[in-house]
């Protein structure tokens, strides 16, 4: 693992910020965060060259580090103000997590491969991020002894919303989700109107790995 941060590291996340930016993504801090955040701190050093390209990668138990442009999709849609709590399901490389902290967000992932769990866990207590809490658990119960949330994220593709996730969403929060019975799934926002009541939207179709129930010790 590689933790410096060259000039040449930062002059390929300009250009990786411009990418995303010219795919659509407006909000200032969202592209802030993506050009602060170094990526090939979060791949393995065989795809360090790569980390900057628009690309997901590879970081093993079946997993991938989402493509950048999806992840500042994601976010910018949960709409991050400082201070919210957020509940990320699928912690995985832990770059979504860091982007969460970075816009001031106090963020709670969950991570149901024992192994990333650990790798991940080490890796944040490494670059200091802050304000990330890592838990092994199955994604699809949430975390009910931390809620309510003001925004969750849920970085896996779901055949349907898990109710515990919707139980655990405060009034007017935000849940952002990709959703669908094909390989290619539609992002959803969910926005919780009371305690009875969500208003959901459909935005562009994602490729994600499956969100599974359970955990995985190995």
């Amino acid at each position: 693992m590689n933790f410096n941060d060259t000039y040449r590291h930062k002059g390929l996340r300009k250009k990786l910020v411009a990418t995303i930016q010219e795919k659509g993504i407006k909000d200032k801090k969202v592209l802030s965060a993506i050009g602060a955040l170094p990526r090939h701190f979060f791949l393995e050093k065989a795809f360090e060259e790569w980390a900057y390209q628009d690309k997901a990668f590879p970081i093993g138990n079946e997993q991938t580090i989402s493509q950048p442009f999806t992840v500042a999709y994601q976010t910018e849609l949960l709409q991050i103000k400082k201070r919210d709590k957020v509940l990320e399901v699928g912690t995985g490389s832990g770059y979504q997590a860091a982007i969460l902290a970075l816009l001031g967000a106090r963020v709670y992932t969950i991570e149901r491969q024992e192994a990333l769990y650990h790798k991940t866990n080490g890796l944040l207590d490494k670059i200091e991020v802050g304000n990330i809490r890592t838990f092994f658990r199955d994604g699809y119960k949430g975390l009910p002894e931390y809620a309510p949330f003001d925004k969750m994220i849920v970085t896996a593709g779901a055949t349907d919303i898990p109710k515990a996730l919707l139980k655990q969403l405060k009034i007017g929060g935000i849940l952002v989700i990709p959703v669908g019975d094909d390989a290619s799934k539609k992002m959803t926002r969910i926005t919780r109107v009371d305690e009875k009541k969500f208003q959901k939207e459909e935005f562009d179709n994602f490729r994600f790995v499956p969100f599974l129930k359970g955990v995985n010790r190995k």
